[in-house]
This record gives C-alpha cells, sequence and structure tokens, in this order.
C-alpha cells in the first residue's frame, strides 16, 4: 500500500493537536481493498467526554468490509451516501491514553484501555469515554483489540436478545468466526450446553473454544429434525426462517446476528425484518440484535478474559501498511477467530506514570 500524504488536514484539529501528523489507512470512496491507502493525516482533536489515544493494536471485523464497500447500499444513508464520511475505517482499538477531555473522570494519561475508536488504523484515534473501559492485564494489546466489537455482539446476542439460562441448549452457526468464537466461550460460560457449526477445517478450534458438539455445515443440517435448541444464534448466515424454526425447541429463541448473501440494497436486514415481524404470531421467539458500545459490556467482558472464561481467539496479526491484505483474507473467509492491525504507535514509548491529565502533543 503506497504512502501519500494527506492534503485534507483540517486547521481546526490540526491546531488542537499542536499540528502534529500521524500514519493513518484512508479511503476516499467505496470499493474493494485497493481503496485502502497509507497516508499522513492530522492527530485528530477530541471533545470534552473523549480520550486521545495511542494505537497500539485494533481489530479487524466483517463490518470494517462493509464500510469499506458500501454494501448494503442501505448502509450509505448512515456512513455518507458517495464515501464514508470518516475516511479512516477501524472500530476495534487497544491502547495507551495521551490526552482526556474535561470532562472524562474515569481515565487518564498512561492507562491502557481497550474499546471503540473513531478509525482505529491509524496511529493515533479517538474514543468516548463511555465507550472504553481498562485493558486486561492478562491479555497482549492485540488480544484486547479483537475484543470489542465481536465479542461486545456476542454477550448481548446471548443475554439480551438471547435471555440465555444455565442448563439451555444452544447451537451457534458461525462458530469459527469473529462473533461466534465468543459466543461459544460466553455461552459455556453462563452454563448452556453449546453446539457449533463451522466448517470442517475450523471444527477443532470450536472444540477448543468450549463448544460441546460441533457440526460440520456440509456433511450435516442441523434443522433435520434430530436436535432442538432453547436458543439460536445465527450469525452472518442466510438460512430461511422456517429452518431455524425447524431446529428450535417450541419455545425456543433465534437471535438473528447479521447477515451475509441478502442482496446489494439490503444485505440481511430484510431477513431480521421478516423475523420480527413474525414473531408476535409464534410461540417461538424471532429476533435479531443491534450491538450498542457500552462500557459496562466491555467491563463484564474484562472480567470474563482475567478469570479466563473468555479467550480472544486471534487468527492472525497484520501490520498497519498490510490492512488490504487482511481485509482480503477476512472476505475470503479463511480467518479462524479474530484478525489484529498492529500499529507503528506500538514501538513508540508509553507515557511516564503520574498524576497528569494530558501528555505533551505527539509529534
Amino acid at each position: 500500500m503506497k504512502t501519500v500524504t494527506s492534503a485534507r488536514s483540517s486547521g481546526a484539529a490540526a491546531a488542537v493537536a499542536g499540528a502534529a501528523m500521524m500514519s493513518a489507512v484512508v479511503q476516499d470512496g467505496y470499493g474493494p481493498a485497493g481503496v485502502l491507502r497509507l497516508a499522513q493525516v492530522a492527530v485528530p482533536a477530541i471533545a470534552d467526554d473523549e480520550v486521545l489515544l495511542r494505537v497500539r493494536a485494533a481489530g479487524l471485523d466483517r463490518g470494517t468490509w462493509h464500510l469499506m464497500t458500501g454494501q448494503p447500499y442501505l448502509l450509505r444513508l448512515v456512513a455518507g451516501l458517495r464515501k464514508p464520511r470518516n475516511p479512516v475505517p477501524g472500530l476495534d482499538v487497544a491502547g495507551t491514553v495521551v490526552r482526556v477531555g474535561p470532562a472524562v473522570s474515569r481515565f487518564r494519561a498512561g492507562d491502557e484501555v481497550f474499546g471503540f475508536g473513531r478509525g482505529s488504523f491509524a496511529e493515533y484515534t479517538v474514543a468516548r469515554e463511555s465507550r472504553l473501559a481498562r485493558k486486561p492485564a492478562s491479555v497482549t494489546f492485540e488480544q484486547a483489540a479483537v475484543v470489542p466489537v465481536s465479542a461486545v455482539t456476542a454477550l448481548q446476542a446471548l443475554t439480551g436478545a438471547g435471555r440465555v439460562r444455565p442448563a439451555d441448549k444452544v447451537l451457534i452457526t458461525g462458530a469459527s468466526g469473529g462473533v461466534g468464537s465468543y459466543a461459544v466461550q460466553l455461552a459455556r460460560a453462563f452454563g448452556a450446553e453449546v453446539t457449533g457449526v463451522c466448517s470442517a477445517a475450523k471444527a477443532e478450534l470450536v472444540r477448543s473454544l468450549g463448544a460441546d458438539h460441533v457440526l460440520d455445515y456440509a456433511a450435516g443440517d442441523f434443522a433435520d429434525g434430530t436436535h432442538r435448541y432453547d436458543l439460536i444464534l445465527d450469525i452472518a448466515g442466510n438460512p430461511g426462517l422456517s429452518r431455524l424454526r425447524r431446529a428450535l425447541a417450541p419455545a425456543g429463541t433465534a437471535v438473528i446476528v447479521g447477515g451475509e448473501e441478502g442482496g446489494r440494497w439490503t444485505g440481511g436486514i430484510g431477513r431480521q425484518l421478516r423475523a420480527l415481524a413474525l414473531s408476535p404470531f409464534l410461540r417461538q421467539r424471532l429476533t435479531m440484535v443491534t450491538a450498542r458500545q457500552r462500557s459496562s459490556d466491555l467491563d463484564t467482558l474484562a472480567g470474563l478474559i482475567e478469570s479466563g472464561q473468555v479467550t480472544p481467539a486471534i487468527d492472525r496479526i497484520y501490520p498497519l501498511g498490510q490492512v488490504p491484505d487482511a481485509i482480503r483474507h477476512l472476505a475470503a473467509g479463511h480467518a479462524r477467530g479474530k484478525i489484529a492491525v498492529a500499529t507503528a504507535a506500538a514501538a513508540l514509548p508509553r507515557p511516564a506514570p503520574g498524576p497528569a491529565r494530558a501528555e505533551t502533543a505527539p509529534a
């Protein structure tokens, strides 16, 4: 990926950040991985309730691919019609606090944190205080960086939408992917009996995550009537609602988490909306999850990680300049677990500990 200098530096942002520049992955339009390039841009300014982070690692999730391509097209109503409103992609982040806004009370310069940033494929990023938590000491920055998007989605799908209970029989499709790898571990931590659906090549990974049973989707059908499940998490799949219902217990719940292959305009959203419309007329419950970015969920996950009940499963770690290759690897379906991106900031010295609430602007 060629390094170029961006001509779109914000004067106000540069002034607040001390006119400092940083390396970042940027995109000027929608398209395949080739639209991404490495550029020099201004270090972002922070609002009163925000934190400036020195990025040590970022995580890659399927949503990043959708924002890169601008598909489904419905997404562009939120992200930007002709090009993304935020040219720097990346949401998952783990790093060190550099500066905090005057309204921030939970963090100070030098703290190691993880959570949801605003453009984390960069040496520095900005995050709201309410979307961060302290990094678990037992994991690396790369491991922490691949937690937020996928693990929070899995947690909310299980506990919020799915209302999982101990001893529930839980089926998880896409069990070897980003959200699925956390859903398997979390469901086990909550006392459920877990069946994971994946390819034969990834079966051993899913077993190692704690699944009680593993089904090869190419060799069998989870909806053949042999087993019924109290809760199904259908992660980024496309089975019809009737097929999901055949695998559900009479009063079971199916949670649709994302969806692929639903067309360029709406993606899997149409299936989710049909599920919500049908559910009131059934004894079975059909629902969906739209994950919210909350520090309380990150704190919960940090505790589960520290206790050893959840371990981030990393497939590969790419340097910042190879983000396009990382996205191609993800889009091809080769990833087992999560993909991390290590930034150049990982080589910079950590801020000295102390009571200061701000560090000298990065040079």
